[in-house]
């Protein structure tokens, strides 16, 4: 007679398997406090989310995502520093892992093309119900790629931009009253290829001077 026990193959492995899962971490990006904290306050409420780091301009957000490690971050397009769309290009570089949920006042088609070639998975404007903002957090999680509708007829029916990379360059830097030698000192150009860029601009966007020209292409979403 022995007393030995029965193998008894891994009785217990887990005895509590995560009945919990943990909350979604989201990084926000919004230089408006008011709007930020209101976003905050609203996504926190919600059991599976949570709100791990929040930074006022662009060129914090990299260093956010790399110090916070957040799942998703909700980026605003207009911020100082840099662009909502050129962090949103760093963070697939730099944090692979974090899904980008592009949140804009300014449901431009051409910013919704941007947006999808600077690789973020969703697009939404700030007016919507903050019900379907955390439904959007989850399903970015998730592997969708979550558009607000409008944009998306928009974005499809007003096709690409028609500006190269360089004539938006002299674009941006023609604004607020800078002269072509301004222009081409800045962009290292010479005035005479200013002028060009500047004159297949104004053709391109149906416009009579750079002033017209910047304006439609900042509204069409191009700049």
């Amino acid at each position: 007679m022995t007393d030995e026990t029965p193998p008894h193959p891994h009785p217990h492995p887990h005895p509590h398997p995560h009945p919990h899962p943990s909350p979604v971490r989201v990084l926000l990006a919004e230089d408006q406090g008011m709007m930020r904290g209101a976003l905050a306050l609203l996504l926190g409420m919600e059991d599976d989310i949570e709100v791990v780091a929040q930074v006022a301009a662009g060129d914090e957000i990299v260093g956010a995502a790399l110090a916070h490690r957040p799942d998703v971050a909700l980026l605003d397009i207009e911020l100082p520093g840099l662009s909502g769309l050129d962090a949103a290009a760093q963070l697939r570089e730099r944090v692979p892992g974090c899904r980008v949920l592009i949140l804009t006042t300014f449901g431009r088609p051409g910013y919704l093309r941007r947006a999808m070639e600077a690789g973020a998975a969703g697009f939404l404007v700030k007016d919507g119900p903050v019900e379907e903002l955390a439904g959007a957090v989850r399903r970015v999680l998730g592997g969708e790629t979550v558009v607000d509708p409008a944009l998306a007829a928009a974005a499809l029916s007003a096709g690409p931009s028609p500006l190269t990379g360089r004539e938006c360059d002299v674009l941006r830097a023609s604004a607020d009253g800078a002269t072509v030698a301004d222009v081409a000192a800045a962009l290292h150009l010479s005035e005479s290829t200013v002028r060009n860029y500047l004159s297949a601009a104004i053709g391109k966007t149906a416009t009579r001077n750079r002033t017209e020209a910047l304006r439609e292409a900042r509204r069409q979403g191009w700049l």
